[in-house]
Formats: structure tokens, sequence, C-alpha cells
């Protein structure tokens, strides 16, 4: 999708970092084929927590912290491949063919990209993207969390979450 329609836009209220992991949580039970899911947000905002929440309600025990200096980390859980990027250091895009990059998104997994705007050029167009950004005129914990549908999975993640 590229352009906006109502139905592909969503924007919720995340009080607290609880929220935070119940949206990511949501999105595990929402998105039950391959996808690649773009977050966005100033260091802070939220996306590991919410990959956290997502990661959990999958299955994931133990620590979840953001792959920062090895860029991806592989995870299985219930018999679907899940790759978790974090392109803040990211040189150059050209790293990820380094890395093997088009077979994490090729793979039909679900691919989770921490800081995707670093990977311009090189990465394949997002199903979905949510944008966390802190609350306007709020201070503590309060997010908000934009999710846009780019395709017709990330449509049907969205139909699903509205429920």
């Amino acid at each position: 999708m590229t352009s906006e329609s109502p139905r592909a836009v969503l924007e919720l209220q995340l009080p607290d970092e609880q929220s935070t992991l119940d949206l990511g949580a949501a999105l595990a039970r929402a998105c039950t084929g391959p996808l690649r899911v773009y977050l966005h947000g100033e260091l802070g905002a939220g996306k590991t927590t919410l990959v956290r929440g997502l990661l959990t309600a999958l299955g994931h025990r133990g620590a979840v912290k953001s792959p920062t200096y090895t860029l991806v980390e592989p995870y299985q859980l219930g018999g679907r491949d899940v790759y978790h990027f974090d392109l803040y250091r990211l040189g150059d895009p050209e790293e990820l063919e380094y890395l093997g990059g088009r077979d994490y998104f090729d793979a039909g997994a679900l691919c989770l990209v921490e800081w995707a705007e670093r990977g311009g050029g090189w990465l394949p167009a997002p199903d979905l993207e949510v944008s966390l950004t802190y609350a306007a005129a709020r201070a503590g914990e309060e997010r908000t969390a934009r999710l846009v549908a780019r395709s017709a999975a990330g449509q049907a993640v969205l139909e699903t979450l509205e429920r």
C-alpha cells in the first residue's frame, strides 16, 4: 500500500510500559504469517519493549535485548522463524548483504526491524510500520503508537487488532 486509507492506520495511546508489552503481545497474535514489521522511534521510545512483548507472547523465555552490535537475533518460536534486527549502528545498508540479509527476508519469517530507515535502499518494503513517539505534553512513560499497513498482510494485522 502506498497511500494511507482510513483503515490502513491505527493510533493507540500507551500510558505505560505494560501497555507497550501488551501491544507487542497483540501483534504476536495478529501476525500469523510471514511479515516485515519496521519499528520507528527515538532512542528509548519503546521499540525493544514492544519486541519483548511480542517475543514473550510467542513463547520466548529469557531476556530480550536489542541486537545493536550483532544487528540480528534469530528466534525459533512456535515452529516459526522470527528475526529481530537493530540497525542503529549500521554503517552502510550493504552490510546487510554481508550478513545474508536477503535470506532472512526471503525465508517467510516474521522480521522485526528497529531503525529500518538506516537500511534504506536495501531493505524490502515493510508490511507494517510501527512508530512510537512520546505523548505530547505528558511526562513519564506515555507513548503514542501509530501503526500503518503497507501491504495486504499489514492490513490484515490492523483489522485483527481493531477487533
